[in-house]
Formats: structure tokens, C-alpha cells, sequence
């Protein structure tokens, strides 16, 4: 099993990455801005907690993302009979138990800190972090991408003002978090411009070194 975490500034694609990613190697996909979005939805406690901190571009609270990452990689929201003696990797498809070959997350994390929780929680799965694929793509190519965005979903969270404090967010918060990985290692930067499947068939080549490495192991 291999476990992935996917970079990118806003705008990059990590999230359209990683849905390609998890279909073509089985993996769980757990997007904190979806998890997000659906307490949102939900009009939730935390989600409207959450909401006012996402209009204004600012990142969520650790307690926030963190609980719902939580959740998410024990499967505690998608077992309605959890047993205490299955591996929570383990899930239901198309009505046949079914564990995924890997894991990937988007959206997470994005402080050092947040990377040293991420540790602890994988560490408690007795499971690890394998790779750290970070998307990169010029600012400008940034702005225009999520210009089309919200010009097409009309996301209230992608406004001009809210798009260049969100991607100076990611240089002044996140980019740390890239050092962290640098020097575990772990770290391996793809060029995200261009066509989607040109980013997805870089990652793919990655990702298959990375998983033929692991293999013999």
C-alpha cells in the first residue's frame, strides 16, 4: 500500500490530479476541501465555523481540518456498523469489502505543523507517508485558472481579493511545508503547466518509480 500527499497552490489542479490518480491506482481519496464543503453544505456546527473563515480566504483552523481528517482516514463516517476488529482501510465497494491499494490527500497539509500531525495520524494506522508530489505552476497561470473557475462555478470564495490573499497564503504558510519534505526525502516536484493530462501522465511516471521502489522493499 502506498500513501501519497498531492501540492499544489490554489489553482494548480491538485484536486483534478488527484481524483485522476485515485481511479487509475485504486486509491482513497480524501480532499479536506471537499471534507470541508460538505459540513458547509451541511450547515454543521463546524461547517459554519468553517464557512466564514473560507470566504474570507483564510485558512481553516488545525482543530477543524484535523478532526475532519481524522474521520476520514478511520472511516469513521462511512462505516454505519463500524467493527472494532476490522482495519478501517477496509470499505465497502459495490457491495464487496474492498481495501484500496493507497491513500491520496489533497489539501493537507499546510503548515509544518499540520505535516507532523499528519505523521502522528498515519503513525497511529501504523502506515506511513511514501511520497510528496508537489504541482508547480506560475503564479499568473494561477490567477487565470481560477478566474475560469469561478467565472464557471461561481464559488463564492474565488474572488479577485480573495484569490491573490489565498495564493499569498500558500507562498507565506505552505511553502515551508515543502522545505519539511525536501529534506525527508520525500519530495519530488512535477511541472504542473499545461494540459491536465500531460501534468497526470508526469505524476503517473513518478508515482511508478516510487511504487516499483517500494516493491522491493
Amino acid at each position: 500500500m502506498i500513501n501519497i500527499v498531492i501540492f499544489g497552490a490554489p489553482g494548480a489542479g491538485k484536486g483534478t490530479q488527484a481524483q485522476l490518480l485515485a481511479e487509475k491506482y485504486d486509491f482513497l481519496h480524501i480532499s479536506t476541501g471537499d471534507l470541508l464543503r460538505q459540513e458547509v453544505a451541511m450547515e454543521t456546527p463546524m461547517g459554519l465555523r468553517a464557512k466564514a473563515i473560507m470566504n474570507r480566504g483564510d485558512l481553516v483552523g488545525d482543530d477543524i481540518v484535523v478532526s475532519l481528517l481524522s474521520r476520514a482516514l478511520e472511516h469513521r463516517s462511512t462505516l454505519p456498523n463500524p467493527d472494532a476488529s476490522l482495519d478501517p482501510w477496509d470499505v465497502e465497494r459495490n457491495g464487496m469489502p474492498h481495501r484500496p491499494e493507497g491513500c491520496i490527500i489533497d489539501g493537507f497539509p499546510r503548515t509544518v505543523s499540520q505535516a507532523q500531525t499528519l505523521e502522528f495520524l498515519f503513525g497511529r494506522l501504523k502506515r506511513k507517508i511514501d511520497c510528496v508530489v508537489a504541482i508547480e505552476v506560475p503564479r499568473d497561470e494561477l490567477v487565470r485558472r481560477i478566474h475560469e473557475r469561478a467565472a464557471i462555478s461561481g464559488r463564492a470564495d474565488d474572488t479577485e481579493d480573495v484569490i491573490r490573499h489565498r495564493i499569498d497564503l500558500y507562498d507565506q504558510q505552505t511553502t515551508p511545508v515543502l522545505d519539511y519534505y525536501r529534506v525527508s526525502g520525500l519530495l519530488v516536484s512535477v511541472d504542473g503547466s499545461g494540459e491536465i493530462a500531460q501534468t497526470n501522465n508526469r505524476i503517473c511516471e513518478t508515482l511508478d518509480m516510487v511504487m516499483k521502489i517500494k516493491s522491493k522493499q
